[in-house]
């Protein structure tokens, strides 16, 4: 690698931590907003989607000036490919941002909801595999991006759990129904956001091993 690409690539790396920065603030927004049925901080969210946007562009043609100058080859190669797909994951979960501050926008018009769903810890978990796996990629670091493959299960766990609650509130709510489904669809966003965080891991473990694991959680484990 000579030292002109090794800087790029240093760059493209902080490119992508900056995002991955500004979509965490977003999904830590949006999950504030539907808690605390906070309209204006939902859209606040939103507005930030047309900036996350244009990082994600910023981050291909970053990606392209490096093919198109340098022509890396070997792991070069692969991180760079692995870079633009883990950008697209990255410009998704801030989608599923939005649609979290859509739901808080959709609560912040009625009676406030006393159900005890966990948003809380999901988002915690969700958050800290997103985080994870960009470290994971920056450092070069197979055995952190099989943990946050692993961490999946229990989001998705959560999500059932909430889903459970959710049925049962129903039952009890009736009149409560529209809040409640809106609740379950920001359980269900969630859940999207962590599958997005395994998908950049299982890229960062392709890039170093040359593994491919993804539908297979018998892999998971280095």
């Amino acid at each position: 690698m000579t030292v002109h690409m090794k800087r790029e690539i240093d760059r493209l790396k902080q490119m992508l931590m900056s995002l991955c920065e500004v979509v965490e603030e977003s999904l830590r927004q949006a999950v504030e907003a539907i808690q605390a049925q906070d309209e204006a901080l939902a859209k606040m969210v939103i507005s930030r989607d047309s900036e996350i946007d244009q990082m994600e562009v910023d981050v291909e043609e970053e990606c392209l000036k490096i093919l198109a100058l340098y022509q890396p080859v070997a792991i070069d190669l692969r991180f760079i490919i692995t870079a633009m797909k883990i950008n697209n994951d990255l410009e998704r979960i801030g989608d599923l941002a939005v649609n979290l501050a859509e739901r808080a926008t959709f609560l912040s018009g009625g009676k406030r909801s006393d159900v005890p769903l966990d948003f809380d810890s999901m988002t915690e978990k969700t958050k800290a595999m997103l985080r994870r796996s960009l470290e994971a990629l920056v450092n070069m670091d197979s055995k952190l991006a099989y943990e946050v493959c692993a961490a999946d299960d229990e989001v998705d766990e959560m999500n059932h759990q909430m889903f459970l609650i959710v049925q049962d509130q129903i039952r009890q709510h009736p009149d409560q129904t529209d809040s409640l489904i809106q609740l379950l669809s920001a359980s269900r966003y969630l859940e999207r956001v962590a599958d997005h965080a395994t998908n950049i891991a299982e890229d960062v473990i392709y890039m170093i091993e040359g593994r491919i694991v993804r539908h297979k959680a018998e892999n998971w484990k280095a």
